[in-house]
């Protein structure tokens, strides 16, 4: 079984759905990164005490964690049993950041205490820009990680899927809406 989870992929792709998903399935802590990142009203904390404790986290012998942050990004991907990464185009990562606004808008995020869920100009171009300038991140620390070890997945109906074989659970999905 598995101890130790990343999850990543852009903005909307579902990766702290995922990580609470799979948390409440395996009995396993979530660790959201924008939880770390963020603290109340969008307010950063500093990158190099972020990325401390993003790896004291990460050097714990059980977790999932959900985020990208690419400066811990490798050694979190070599500690990890399983890498899922949600590498979905942009029109699916647009949709899904859409799609939570409008369910959440102005509400706080359960996985970022203290932040309401807001849409900007800057937010939506990291979006519309991600698979083109941070993708390429993932795909070098990939490059160096057994096959086994990878899940990747270009789809939401693939995940639920697999969702679904994996926990045993044929009334699991990642989106309640949606009937795949």
């Amino acid at each position: 079984m598995y101890n130790r989870i990343s999850i990543v992929g852009g903005s909307g792709s579902g990766k702290s759905t995922l990580c609470d998903v799979l948390s409440k399935e395996l009995n396993l802590p979530a660790i959201h990164l924008d939880g770390i990142n963020f603290k109340e009203n969008w307010i950063q904390i500093d990158k190099e005490e972020r990325d401390k404790i993003i790896s004291n986290k990460s050097s714990e012998d059980k977790w999932i964690i959900d985020g990208n942050y690419n400066k811990t990004l490798k050694e979190r991907f070599d500690k990890a049993d399983l890498i899922i990464w949600l590498d979905y185009s942009t029109s699916a990562q647009l949709k899904g950041v859409l799609k939570r606004f409008i369910k959440t808008h102005n509400k706080e995020r359960a996985e970022i205490p203290g932040c309401k869920e807001r849409l900007d100009f800057t937010f939506l171009k990291y979006v519309i820009t991600y698979n083109k300038k941070k993708r390429p991140t993932i795909v070098d620390n990939l490059k160096n990680i057994p096959k086994e070890k990878v899940l990747i997945f270009k789809k939401q109906k693939d995940l639920n899927k697999w969702l679904k074989e994996f926990t045993h659970n044929d009334k699991i999905f990642m989106h309640k809406n949606r009937k795949d």
